[in-house]
């Protein structure tokens, strides 16, 4: 490990690249903290104490805390992540993005500046109803968060959000296109993993103020040991298929007949479909919010919102099914069974038993299909489990038995399934999945960067000749 840091800051290009990345990613940490003018610091780190486990707290998580500061960054990166996903569900079904994907890097730079337009939209709406609810909301103690509301309250509070939001699209941008690594994912990442240390911390607390036991505790690190065992394995899981290449004459050599596989990844889409199905929810919370405090039928909004809140069964049911949704539709963006077996047939490969060409491309898809639907069901487990544990599912916002229900948990003893343990450390599901994926996705793109150096070191030792050199 050692050495291969030492490898790491030895090469100049590579070390330059990891410097520029980590200072972009300690600017967004900056802008973080810079709050939004005309918001009650004390009242709002008063409010946002009684908000733990709700959809605040889920956003404030994916913000790194901007949220609960109420500061400049308080979308953080989520609307451009909804926009991209509404240009590549439109560029299947709108002929116009179709043909802008397939006319190579202008076509590509054309579709961004689109995203980079709708972006700007989104976070004008999101930031609207961000607004309204600091501007309707008090402590417990009765005090507003903000104290001078209004027109120029909203206006300012818009004109930063939306403008912080896309400062941080343009730090992703330089990141990916200067540093090392995806930079909207580090963003995320980073924003995910400076709330590590203080639920660590306090879990500590609970424990010493006799809220956690010992042995619950150590049941907690268990399962956190486990989860990550697990996630990092199926990160890893491969199903391969065997190919046999035929053996090729050409002049005097002999080209293929080694036998080879075709891995496919259980996981392919990696924790995309896990970003987008969180980036997804958190657009009609946000509408509801603005249309509960501001539109029509704001009583009929009051009464039918929490069905589709944080925690209610409705909710974990869109959570699992967008998971799903977007693992297959990932898939099928990056992975074209058609073509892969096109390219095999053209270069003498073949499937084992299975014919080149169409025959070849169904046998993929169907492998392919399946093994999607694990990996889709892994994510949804995941990312959903640790969630339930923490706030358990509020089945009294189940339609017709949902009372009823409730109420036959609460007799048997089994409470805990509504309300969940109670413990206040949620660091796990979709947040462990982020962590994990990007990690393991930076590192391999840093172990690229220096196999590509050690094959450059390897050239500039002397002109390679052949035979006759």
């Amino acid at each position: 490990m050692i050495e291969s840091l030492r490898n790491v800051f030895a090469i100049p290009d590579l070390r330059k690249r990891l410097g520029f990345t980590f200072a972009m990613l300690a600017v967004y940490r900056l802008g973080c903290y810079i709050p939004t003018p005309g918001v009650s610091a004390e009242n709002l780190l008063d409010f946002m104490r009684g908000v733990d486990g709700t959809v605040v707290d889920l956003v404030n998580t994916f913000t790194g805390g901007s949220l609960g500061r109420a500061a400049v960054f308080a979308l953080g990166i989520m609307p451009y992540i909804t926009s991209s996903i509404i240009f590549q569900l439109l560029t299947v079904v709108w002929p116009y993005l179709e043909k802008l994907s397939k006319e190579g890097e202008l076509g590509r730079r054309k579709i961004t500046q689109y995203t980079r337009y709708l972006t700007v939209g989104i976070s004008i709406v999101q930031s609207t109803g961000i607004a309204l609810f600091l501007q309707n909301q008090t402590t417990q103690g009765g005090a507003p968060l903000v104290p001078n509301g209004g027109a120029g309250f909203i206006f300012i509070t818009v004109l930063s959000l939306t403008t912080g939001t896309a400062f941080i699209m343009w730090l992703g941008e330089q990141i990916t296109e200067r540093g090392i690594g995806n930079g909207i994912s580090l963003i995320i990442f980073a924003g995910i993993i400076v709330g590590f240390i203080p639920g660590v911390i306090s879990t500590f607390k609970s424990m010493q103020s006799d809220q956690l036991s010992l042995f619950a505790l150590l049941i907690i690190l268990a399962l956190m040991l486990a989860v990550t065992t697990f996630v990092v394995y199926m990160e890893k899981a491969q199903r391969r298929i065997p190919v046999q290449y035929a053996k090729r004459v050409v002049g005097r050599k002999v080209y293929g007949g080694q036998a080879t596989y075709l891995p496919l990844r259980v996981n392919t889409g990696g924790v995309i479909p896990v970003i987008f199905a969180s980036s997804i929810l958190m657009l009609p919370v946000t509408l509801g919010q603005m249309w509960r405090e501001t539109w029509f039928f704001a009583e009929e909004m009051q009464t039918y919102m929490p069905y589709i809140s944080y925690g209610a069964p409705f909710y974990y049911l869109m959570f699992i099914a967008a998971i799903i949704f977007f693992s297959y539709f990932y898939v099928s963006i990056i992975f074209n069974p058609a073509d892969l077996a096109e390219n095999m047939r053209k270069y003498g490969g073949f499937i084992p038993g299975i014919r080149p060409g169409r025959r070849t491309a169904e046998y993929i898809d169907r492998i392919l299909s399946r093994i999607t639907l694990v990996g889709s069901l892994y994510l949804a487990g995941v990312s959903v489990l640790p969630d339930f544990l923490l706030t358990g599912i509020k089945l009294r916002y189940l339609p017709f038995i949902g009372r009823n229900l409730d109420t036959v948990i609460q007799s048997v003893g089994l409470g805990w399934m509504t309300t969940g343990v109670g413990i206040g450390f949620r660091f796990g599901g979709t947040s462990l999945l982020i962590i994990i994926g990007v990690a393991m996705d930076f590192i391999q793109q840093v172990e690229s960067q220096l196999v590509m150096r050690n094959y450059d070191g390897f050239m500039k030792k002397g002109r390679i000749r052949g035979r006759r050199g």
